[in-house]
């Protein structure tokens, strides 16, 4: 299975796409080469987050609905709190993706 595509939304991975667009678009880069940065930066990120961040979270709330397909859990919560060593976080809504990351490893 490929690399997780999940941080691809995220604001880092929507202006490497953006970036990757525009040098397509203005000729300076292949579109085969925009994907295969793509594909890079999904490797990357995974691999950074499972390596390199050593912080624990801690979350609570109200399960509002769950669903897993293609090896993805989503989970909706209310009315969650969420607790680092340091800091407390309370929101009223909000959207986890998890991957299985044996599964991205294959």
């Amino acid at each position: 299975m490929a690399n997780c595509e999940l941080y691809r939304k995220a604001t880092i991975g929507s202006s490497l796409t953006d970036a990757l667009d525009e040098l397509v678009t203005n000729g300076s880069i292949s579109p085969i080469l925009a994907v295969k940065v793509l594909m890079q930066f999904d490797k990357s990120m995974n691999e950074a987050l499972q390596t390199k961040v050593k912080s624990k979270v801690n979350f609570k709330g109200h399960l509002h609905t769950y669903r897993f397909c293609d090896n993805v859990w989503t989970f909706f919560l209310e009315n969650a709190v969420f607790k680092t060593e340091a800091e407390i976080h309370s929101v009223d809504k909000v959207k986890i993706v998890a991957c299985d990351a044996k599964v991205l490893n294959q």
